[in-house]
């Protein structure tokens, strides 16, 4: 089993992996990308727009608890990230706004993640697919590379001097979703790749990375309650996006979130809720505005009750709110205490007191008939928590909990790396880009220190 050295050797070939690998590679450095599947590109083959908040101020305000720090390396790496991206010949289209606070740029994934892996190749590196990695080489503390195990079963050894964790977070495995999450997140459906499943986690802390932070979250959205996501073109064609602008309800018959915050935000709200399911109701004016309209420029509209309906989702239209009496009782939703909260927040939307959960943003009443019931889950894309990294992509050591100390060698980027976000969102495929960018320009930088500082 002989050894040999890169610069950098890159564990997971997603955006973030394959951006960090593109960058050394056009830069003249030496470079190995391992990617456990059989192609690249991973979940970032699903996504369509690059984003995130326009200032450093709005990230802060939509993300308070996220790292300070992180967030200004984002804001101040998202242009020139942007620009990386069209320097390849890839399409960045003109700016539109993301989800009411965000601005970005709609992006062919596909051809940069195959332009990425295409320039790797033709500056002489080299490309492991279908290839596993079984552990990482340390010597004295400092990260020197890693053993793989390539799809005929042999072992090879790969010395690197910068090691990238870029496997795209935990999401795809059960018991790390039900121990960093919440114990419903075990069963909760996957939309994205089911090939991220914790290996960079867990390589990085058996080398002593700290993960965080506490109750961090995920990125994910509702979706049609018992709908399989097998067929990934359902990601995006059975969100329901349009949840900021309906009423969700519990198995009890309650609000008990500000639905206008986000479907993302509400998503792990209902993860919270017995069974992690509810009803999403609407009315006509909502299914003609937003559930059968385009929710971001560019992006042609589809009906999604119909998507639902079609997809063998519990979904129903209700002529009139005296129609939630006779709900099914298999369905498991008092019907008739639903239909008095629906009537209890008209009466607050249009004037009579203030509807409690709040409405921050879309606070008109549901008033128009016939209403569109459909039954939503909680679905997962990516983890927020994650190994612990600095503005340079450094993983930060457990063993020093003011984060002044790093683990020499190591790095980490996109849903492996952790502290950007908490409880909230601006964007997946920024930060993958931006701080797997960030790792290419620290093992362009030269070796790291035995201090790990």
């Amino acid at each position: 089993m002989g050894a040999e050295s890169v610069d950098l050797l890159v564990i997971g070939g997603g955006m973030a992996g394959l951006s960090a690998a593109a960058r050394v590679a056009a830069e003249g450095g030496s470079v190995m990308l391992v990617e456990k599947a059989e192609r690249t590109g991973g979940s970032a083959r699903f996504a369509g727009f690059v984003w995130t908040a326009p200032t450093l101020e709005e990230l802060r305000r939509v993300n308070p608890d996220g790292d300070p720090e992180l967030a200004e390396a984002l804001i101040d790496g998202f242009a020139d990230g942007v620009e990386w991206i069209r320097s390849l010949g890839v399409e960045c289209r003109p700016p539109v706004p993301v989800l009411g606070f965000g601005r970005g740029h709609q992006v062919d994934t596909n051809h940069y993640l195959d332009t990425c892996e295409r320039l790797i190749r033709d500056r002489g590196q080299e490309v492991l697919t279908a290839t596993t990695t079984r552990a990482l080489l340390t010597e004295n503390g400092l990260v020197k590379g890693a053993e793989c195990v390539l799809p005929d079963g042999t072992a090879r050894r790969i010395e690197a001097t910068w090691t990238l964790l870029a496997t795209g977070g935990f999401q795809g495995d059960p018991a790390l979703r039900a121990e960093h999450i919440h114990p419903q997140a075990a069963d909760i459906g996957l939309r994205a790749n089911p090939r991220s499943e914790g290996d960079g986690l867990t390589l990085g802390r058996t080398a002593g990375a700290a993960f965080g932070k506490k109750d961090a979250g995920f990125y994910g959205h509702l979706m049609p309650a018992g709908v399989p996501l097998a067929d990934t073109s359902r990601f995006v064609d059975l969100a329901l996006y349009y949840s900021e602008h309906a009423l969700l309800f519990d198995t009890t018959g309650e609000r008990f979130v500000d639905e206008t915050v986000g479907d993302h935000l509400t998503t792990m709200a209902l993860l919270d809720r017995p069974g992690a399911r509810g009803l999403l109701v609407a009315d006509a004016r909502v299914h003609r505005e937003w559930i059968s309209a385009s929710y971001v420029a560019g992006i042609p509209g589809v009906d999604k009750f119909q998507l639902c309906h079609r997809a063998g989702a519990r979904c129903a239209v209700a002529e009139s709110l005296d129609d939630f009496a006779d709900m099914p009782e298999e369905w498991g939703y008092p019907g008739a205490v639903i239909r008095d909260r629906v009537r209890e927040f008209n009466a607050t939307a249009s004037g009579d007191g203030t509807p409690v959960p709040g409405r921050l943003l879309d606070n008109r009443p549901l008033d128009e008939p016939p209403f569109y019931v459909v039954e939503a889950a909680p679905a997962i894309t990516f983890t927020f928590g994650g190994l612990l990294i600095d503005t340079e992509a450094r993983v930060l050591a457990a063993a020093d909990p003011d984060g002044h100390r790093r683990i020499p060698g190591l790095l980490a980027a996109g849903a492996d790396a952790g502290g950007l976000y908490r409880r909230a969102y601006a964007g997946g495929l920024a930060p993958a880009l931006v701080f797997g960018l960030a790792a290419a320009h620290t093992a362009l930088g030269g070796a790291p220190s035995a201090a790990g500082s």
